[in-house]
This record gives structure tokens, sequence and C-alpha cells, in this order.
């Protein structure tokens, strides 16, 4: 897939916005709608003039949330440790205040690791019950463990454990009764304002099942989706960043419900990836709701693990569309082997632009438009190994490692993965990652993004040169539903270490049947 130069892409230019026919309705065209043509959309009035539930302002509801949530449960524990604790070691215990100290220590970071203090969307102290206790028994038995080993004279009796961990599974679990208990009556008194994010028809559906149960905390405001429905009925539909922007400052939104489903014939905003990624930065919980009602459905609930939930009778789960974790590692990686590549292979590199000067004429590396990380173009660098008829071919046409026009040295090049080594230098830039899915022009990342669910998922992280698709033998003119797959269950499951192994099993391949 190789092209000469940059040209806009044939997946349309943006379009145009009207003036508001009335107050709360705007004209909406462009990039937005899927469809085309104008379409009405009618944004929620806002609750309470500018102010968000409960009266809260919008701009500051999710930190004032966060905090209403997570540190009275953490006091809760706190409190448990500290009163069981001298309860049950006695006065003369040797160390009595480290070893207490260490018991608090220890459960607080148990409970934070089990995400005990990211409190659930409907919370319940019996659901919580199996793990605070397990996490206080594991506790108490390592502070037993610490005081037969320093101090064998006060070893603690069994009846002692026994207590201190009935005493501490008691008060921690009655706090945090109290505490979601208060938190259960304030999401029925005032549900949170929430959007809907997916194809119309089924948002609107999986909507109307959410407010016909307030008990679950939320009340849909507005759904995000590519067109509106036919009916047109339900809540309103939006289709562009400022529908959406202005939904979320008027109602005071703080949770996002993305749906599980698609539909070539309803496809989902094609700016999804990014969409989600701004509306998690801007302080919103993203969920994602299953609503599929087959009998796989409960399965699916269960694979979901400690984040899956129950929300108006789907199954859900917490949705995190963040980079991939230890940012900062996967970027000093990058750095440090790109670099030292390049170093390495620069007598290369000149040699190999000087022999494709000699064989095939003047434009030995071109630039490219390429999609990367959240839907961003940039430019990508590569040997130059064919040259297209003209600028459309160069946007749409799809190629091969095996092409009859190229010559035998471009061909070489294709097959032995030589033509991607200046891209070492968009890695340097930013542009790139050494490991990641592979970028791909615009024309093409439009149509995928319609014909295969997923494919825009994969500009959750920065592009890379290799990747676990390329591994697999995913390149060139193979299956993009398999590159989806993979690309994706690469980023779900990335570490370092399998950048690593990702480098190492490249480095092993490097001669290949077909290019990308």
């Amino acid at each position: 897939m190789t092209a000469e130069r940059t040209v806009p892409s044939p997946a349309g230019a943006a379009g145009t916005a009207g003036a508001a026919g009335t107050a709360g309705t705007a004209e909406i065209t462009g990039p937005g709608n899927e469809c085309g043509g104008t379409t009405s959309v009618s944004v929620v009035p806002p609750r309470g003039s500018v102010r968000g539930a409960a009266g809260v302002p919008a701009d500051r509801w999710p930190s004032v949330r966060a905090r209403s949530s997570t540190w009275p449960l953490l006091a809760a524990d706190v409190a448990a440790a500290l009163l069981a604790a001298p309860a049950v070691t006695g006065s003369r215990t040797p160390g009595r205040p480290l070893l207490v100290a260490g018991l608090l220590l220890t459960v607080v970071c148990l409970n934070a690791r089990a995400r005990l203090y990211r409190p659930p969307a409907v919370p319940t102290a019996l659901d919580e019950l199996p793990a605070v206790c397990g996490r206080i028994v594991v506790a108490w038995c390592a502070l037993a463990a610490v005081v037969a080993a320093y101090a064998p004279d006060h070893a603690l009796p069994v009846r002692a454990l026994l207590l201190g961990c009935a005493v501490q599974t008691a008060l921690s679990c009655a706090g945090r009764a109290a505490v979601h208990g208060r938190r259960r009556r304030d999401l029925v008194r005032s549900p949170g304002a929430a959007l809907v994010v997916g194809p119309a028809a089924a948002a609107q559906r999986v909507a109307a099942a959410f407010l016909r149960h307030p008990g679950c905390g939320l009340r849909p405001v507005g759904v995000v989706a590519g067109r509106p429905a036919g009916d047109g009925g339900g809540l309103p539909v939006l289709t562009t960043g400022e529908e959406v922007r202005r939904a979320l400052v008027q109602n005071g939104v703080r949770t996002v419900l993305v749906l599980g489903v698609s539909s070539v014939s309803d496809p989902r905003p094609e700016h999804e990836p990014l969409l989600l990624r701004g509306l998690a930065d801007s302080g919103c919980a993203l969920w994602h709701v299953d609503a599929d009602t087959d009998a796989s459905a409960p399965a699916r609930a269960r694979a979901y693990g400690r984040d899956g939930e129950r929300l108006a009778g789907f199954a859900c789960r917490r949705l995190d569309v963040t980079p991939c974790r230890g940012t900062w590692g996967k970027r000093l990686l990058d750095v440090s082997v790109a670099g030292a590549l390049l170093l390495l292979a620069g007598p290369l590199l000149l040699v190999t632009a000087v022999a494709l000067r000699w064989s095939d004429g003047p434009g030995v590396v071109f630039r490219q438009e390429r999609t990367g990380r959240d839907g961003l173009p940039f430019t990508l660098l590569k040997f130059r190994t064919h040259r297209p008829a003209d600028a459309h071919e160069a946007a749409t046409r799809w190629s091969v490692a095996d092409e009859p026009e190229m010559s035998p040295f471009c061909r070489f090049l294709r097959r032995t993965s030589l033509d991607e080594l200046p891209q070492l230098w968009n890695v340097l830039r930013g542009d790139m990652s050494l490991v990641g899915p592979r970028p791909e022009r615009p024309y093409f990342v439009h149509r995928f993004s319609h014909a295969h669910p997923g494919y825009a998922a994969r500009h959750r992280v920065r592009t890379g040169i290799t990747g676990l698709a390329q591994i697999h033998g995913l390149r060139g003119d193979t299956s993009i539903e398999d590159r989806v797959r993979f690309d994706n269950a690469y980023i779900d499951d990335w570490s370092l270490w399998q950048d690593v192994r990702i480098l190492l099993r490249t480095a092993a391949t490097l001669v290949r049947p077909t290019g990308s």
C-alpha cells in the first residue's frame, strides 16, 4: 500500500452548520451526519439554568462526585482498622503502634488494588462483603505472622485472630453500608444525567430502559449517533461535537453509556474514539453496555470480571479509553530503540537511497498522509517503491508487494521491509510508535470503519511500524477483520514486555513474503 504524495481523502469534506430554526434547535450538516443532507437536532433544555444535577455546577460535578464517593469509604476502612486492632492485640504487644499502622496500610492497599474505593454504579455493601472480608483476613494473618516471627512470646492466639477479623469486618461493612445507603438515596432523588452513544435505534431503546428504572441512578438525556432514528421519536440525537459539548454543560452529564452493538446500515460516528477520549477527559465515566438480549449475555457479563455490573438489567462494564498504561515507558523504549537503529542503520539507509535513485530515478523518499492516534493525520515516510498514475490512485489504490510494474529492487525492499526504515524518524518525532496498529490512508480508514466494527478503536494509541497483527502474518493483502481483532487485542492486553516480545519476533522474521 504505497503512494507518492498526499491528497485529500475522497470520503468527503467537512460540511457547514446552518442557522438555528428555533431555540435549542440547530441545522447540522457535515461529517457528524453520515447520512448527508441536513438534520434538525434538538438539545435537551438546561435543568436549573446552567447548573447540573442536584444543583451542582456542571463544570464541577465530576470532581465533587468522585470526592463524595471515595473518601468516605476510605474513612470507614481506616476507622474499622483503628478500632479493631488495639482491642485485640493488647497494650503489652511489642511495637503495637507499628503493627496497627502495618495492618491499616495492608488493608487499604489490598482494597485499593481490588478497586474497592472505586464504588460501583449502584453500590451495596453485601456485594462487597466477600472481597472486604477476604482482604481483612489476609491482613490479620500477615499481622499474626509478623508478631510470631519477631515476638514469639506475644504471638496472637487463634481466638484473638478470629476476633480481630470479625470485629474489623463488621465495623468496615457497617461503615460502607452507611456510605452506600446514603449514595443510593442520593441517586434515586437526583439521578445523574447520561448520554448514550451508539446506533440511534438501539440507543433509544437502551435509554428508555434506563428511564424506566430510576433506581440505577442514571437519567439519559440524549443519544450520540451517526444519524437520527427513522421515526424521530425518543430523546434528542446529537451528531456533532458541538451538540455533545452543549448537552454536557446544560445537563451536567457525568456518565456515558456506550453500546456494544453496531450496524452497517446505521453506523456509529466515525470519530467515536476521539469523542470518547474527549468525554473521558471532561470527567465523564464511560460504561460499555451490552444491548444484546440473547442467552450469551450473562456469560459476557461474568467475563467482564471485577468491573462487570448490571444496570437496568443490562450487562455493563467500565471502559478505559486512556492510552496504554505506562505510556512513559513505551515512549522511552521507542526513543531509545529508534535512535539506536537510526545510528546503526545509517550506512544501510544511505546505500538503499543511492541504489533506489540509480535504479528508479529521483524521488527516493515519499511522504503520504496516514491516520494516527485519535484519528489525527500525520505524514508517513517511506522509501519509494511504486509510482502511482495520479493523485486519486495514490489515495485510493490498494497495492501489494508483487505488483508487476515494480522493479526487482523495489520488490526486494518490500519483501524485506527495508522500505519501512524511514519510519524510524516518525517514531522519534512522536507520530508513531515502534509497536502498534499499522497506519492507513484516510480513504481506507473511512471504508474500513464502516465495514468492520472495532476498526476505529485501533486509533486509541499511536500507530506502529510493526504490531501483533504483523507478526501473525497479517500484512499486505490480508483479512482486515483479522487485523482489527489482533490490533484491539494488543491494545487491551498491552504491557511493555509485550512490546519487547513483538520487536524480538519482528527482528527474527525480517524477510516476509508480502509487504505492508
